[in-house]
């Protein structure tokens, strides 16, 4: 619980539809807006299977920010490796949104928190995110969160 009454959890079957309604924001307001190459539409049409997939999946996290039974927010995250290429286990932080009017109050980094919490209790040695270079908010918010650039991804319309 924080002072503003909103409880970061681990999230349920009975979040599913919250879930998605934040993942299909996130989609409308960064991906959509950055990269044409992403169908916008995958949350409605694809995230309640995949959402509720990782409620059952030990190396997938699923969190929500829940303010009196309605999902604000919610944050994914999953485990990998190791491999031969890279000999140690990896968590990527998946998805993070937490809804405008919520912004502000230390909601999100509870949603980091929780997933560093997570991830190395599963036993990852790093941890990591990937963020549009152009949402600059995202990236000053990651790296208040502990998070610093390793690689830049460079790409071009064919």
């Amino acid at each position: 619980m924080s002072d503003n009454g909103v409880v970061v959890r681990p999230a349920t079957a009975a979040d599913l539809d919250g879930v998605v309604a934040c993942s299909s924001a996130l989609f409308a307001e960064d991906a959509g807006r950055r990269d044409p190459s992403l169908d916008v539409n995958w949350p409605k049409e694809h995230g309640p299977v995949h959402f509720a997939a990782a409620l059952g999946d030990p190396a997938r996290l699923v969190m929500v920010a829940d303010d009196g039974g309605r999902v604000v927010g919610h944050m994914t995250g999953s485990l990998s490796g190791p491999t031969p290429m890279r000999p140690v286990a990896v968590a990527t932080l998946g998805s993070i949104y937490v809804q405008p009017a919520y912004r502000g109050q230390k909601i999100g980094s509870r949603l980091v928190a929780e997933f560093r919490t997570w991830a190395g209790g599963n036993g990852a040695q790093y941890a990591g995110v990937t963020a549009y270079a152009g949402n600059e908010g995202a990236v000053r918010f990651y790296q208040r969160n502990g998070f610093a650039t390793r690689s830049v991804v460079l790409e071009t319309p064919l």
